[in-house]
């Protein structure tokens, strides 16, 4: 296994706007990434399946509610921190990433701000621990970019809510203790259900087959009259404002992690174009190959502005879903683009295992897609400044 070399990028001098409880946290997932996940991820991502050991890894360095407060075991972070800490863990994977993304922003936050007092002291805690993981049924077969349109639905059935209905895409469902799932209600009103596992009826196959996020664990959520309990409805908000609400947190922590994703790229690509000869002269000292990594340092220099600015407003409570939209929709686009570049600076080497470049890249795909198609976060952005929506 090569030792991780990885350096972080500074071309602009970000570090001087972050205060030292922020360098103090990226130092901590940075190390933690490298001696935890970096030696074992290849493998991983070969075998697609998840690395399930660095699960406990994940809750030490504050990834699972790295915002929440520290009454419920969360680190009580601001929001450049958790950013911090996503681009950390995507820099080693973004499978790995989107396993904290889910627990913390579509798991611990719509149970801290929709919940009551009661669910946030039974969840919230094991959760930010990761004696409990847990996962997001938002996405149906029929409904991905239209999550309105979703026929999953709960009838009252006196003592208890009878839930039906199927999810997929989603991932930690094959091994998550608990789904925080959106349903429809007899009048067609959207709400979270906590579902638990082990309630008759609920079941999680696994998604197998994936080109993509093969060290994320992936699945389905099948409801066949399963009978939830009436104490975990989340209570505190419903329609479909309530799991979009989620979504702007994971979106900005994508925001973040592609950032990593590009960032481990650029830092391949520069090492190898340095000790690359071709022609009696490292690759590097030619104009093409300049070009490519002088193109890639700029567009990462942007989106650390744009995130970290970003994160100010997401601390001041300024930031919009506009916004959020931008940052995730910019920052994905530009890590793909940096991966296909860095891979092409590698020749051959960079389809193999033992670069990570191919494996950046087919992870962004996937990337670029959930959370919001890239092209949806477009119209996001139209519709803001134009007061027009195109969506139908």
């Amino acid at each position: 296994m090569k030792p991780d070399l990885f350096q972080s990028p500074d071309y602009y001098l970000l570090d001087e706007l972050l205060t030292e409880e922020h360098k103090l946290v990226r130092e901590a997932s940075r190390e933690w990434v490298k001696r935890e996940v970096s030696p074992i991820i290849e493998n991983y991502a070969q075998r697609a399946e998840f690395p399930t050991q660095i699960i406990k890894g994940l809750a030490d360095i504050g990834a699972f509610g790295p915002y929440i407060p520290t009454e419920y075991g969360g680190a009580g972070l601001d929001q450049i921190s958790y950013g911090l800490i996503m681009q950390e863990i995507e820099r080693g994977d973004s499978g790995v990433r989107s396993t904290a993304s889910v627990q913390s922003s579509l798991v611990m936050y719509p149970i801290f701000k929709y919940g009551t007092e009661e669910q946030r002291k039974k969840y919230l805690p094991k959760l930010a621990s990761g004696e409990w993981m847990g996962c997001f049924g938002l996405t149906e077969p029929d409904y991905g970019s239209n999550p309105g349109g979703m026929i999953t639905n709960f009838k009252d059935m006196g003592d208890h809510y009878l839930l039906n209905g199927a999810k997929m895409w989603i991932s930690n469902a094959p091994f998550a203790q608990i789904a925080v799932v959106w349903a429809k209600n007899e009048e067609g009103r959207i709400h979270g259900l906590i579902v638990e596992r082990g309630m008759e009826g609920f079941t999680t196959p696994e998604t197998h087959n994936k080109w993509s996020l093969r060290a994320s664990a992936t699945g389905e959520l099948i409801f066949d009259n399963v009978k939830v309990p009436k104490e975990n409805l989340l209570p505190n908000k419903s329609g479909l404002g309530a799991p979009l609400g989620c979504l702007d947190s994971a979106r900005y922590g994508i925001a973040w992690g592609a950032i990593g994703a590009a960032m481990d790229c650029y830092d391949t690509a520069l090492r190898y174009a340095k000790e690359r000869v071709q022609f009696d002269k490292p690759i590097g000292a030619t104009q093409l190959q300049q070009k490519k990594l002088a193109e890639m340092i700029t567009e990462i220099t942007k989106a650390q502005l744009l995130t970290w600015r970003l994160g100010v407003l997401r601390n001041e409570g300024k930031a919009t879903t506009a916004q959020i939209s931008m940052a995730k929709r910019n920052n994905v686009a530009m890590a793909l683009d940096i991966a296909r570049e860095a891979r092409q600076i590698l020749g051959g080497m960079g389809i193999t295992g033992e670069y990570s470049i191919m494996r950046h890249m087919m992870n962004l795909e996937s990337v670029v897609t959930y959370e919001g198609t890239h092209d949806i976060h477009l119209l996001i952005t139209g519709a803001d400044i134009t007061g027009m929506q195109a969506f139908k």
